[in-house]
């Protein structure tokens, strides 16, 4: 179900902005405090996948990959995908996500290189084929899917005997920190003894994962792990004015945000988790130093 086109690569390096929104209200022009703030949530995960994609580049030898964005919304990562020159088919239950997607698409030049459809992570193969991609991104889903398990192994079963998973989740550990620094400290204890790492009633999100759990997913659908990351480690603990006012603040806290995000300490309080799966045997999706957990 690919486009069978093969534009040219773009040697640009596009960025996403926010985490996925589901209205299109959310594409109007926003500050310059806001743009940084956005890089900050999404900024590890952007290099992690772009750098994943290059190494699936060079393994296929084929310049344009064809990638599957389940839950996409309205293309914070789909449309800086295809600005790399790769096809994009982004899997979202939203019409209006997929209305922002298309105007965002349109208005990056890259609506050739977009394609939105509707659907849910399990009736994917409703929607999209089997084994028919090179990269599956699967951000923000796990946490809404009724069987998280099953959710891993259909996204695993799109990809092509060679390819990478690029699994985004809420983290325990993050939730627990921030509702224990509010001084919330009872809905921080029950996020601990919840099965699923929920405060209360009231908790917006309806699961929560630690590093092992993702990883244990990954690893039971069939693929390795090839990276684990934390995401957004202190980017919510900081003030916003402190780094709207700052000088050099923002950049400052990216390069410490990235170098935290490694360290398997700070996945533990880390506000998501991001893992790289990789099919067995696919050497092109491997990063440099291996597993980093």
């Amino acid at each position: 179900m690919s486009d069978p086109m093969r534009p040219p690569v773009s040697h640009s390096r596009p960025q996403p902005e926010s985490p996925r929104s589901e209205s299109p209200r959310s594409e109007s022009p926003r500050s310059e405090p806001a743009r940084s703030r956005a890089a900050l949530r999404t900024a590890v995960v952007w290099d992690v996948l772009q750098d994943a994609l290059d190494r699936r580049v060079k393994a296929t030898g084929r310049q344009a990959l064809d990638v599957l964005d389940t839950g996409g919304g309205s293309g914070n990562f789909a449309v800086p995908v295809a600005g790399l020159g790769h096809r994009v088919t982004v899997v979202d239950p939203s019409p209006n996500a997929l209305f922002a997607l298309e105007r965002r698409a349109a208005e990056a030049g890259v609506a050739d290189r977009v394609r939105g459809v509707q659907g849910d992570a399990g009736g994917l193969f409703d929607v999209v084929e089997r084994g028919g991609y090179d990269a599956v991104l699967c951000h923000g889903v796990l946490e809404y899917v009724d069987d998280p398990a099953e959710g891993v192994r259909n996204v695993v079963a799109a990809l092509r005997a060679e390819g990478v998973l690029s699994l985004l989740a809420a983290g325990l550990g993050g939730a627990v920190l921030a509702r224990a620094l509010a001084g919330h400290f009872t809905e921080a204890r029950q996020a601990l003894a919840d099965p699923d790492g929920r405060w209360g009633t009231g908790d917006p999100v309806p699961r929560r994962f630690t590093a092992e759990q993702l990883t244990g997913l990954v690893e039971a659908a069939g693929l390795r792990v090839g990276a684990v990351h934390g995401v957004r480690v202190f980017a919510d603990l900081v003030p916003g004015g402190l780094v709207d006012t700052e000088p050099g603040a923002v950049d400052a806290l990216l390069r410490l945000e990235a170098a935290a995000a490694e360290l398997a300490a700070f996945h533990s309080v880390a506000t998501q988790l991001h893992v790289l799966g990789e099919t067995q045997g696919n050497e092109g999706a491997r990063p440099p130093g291996g597993v980093r957990r």
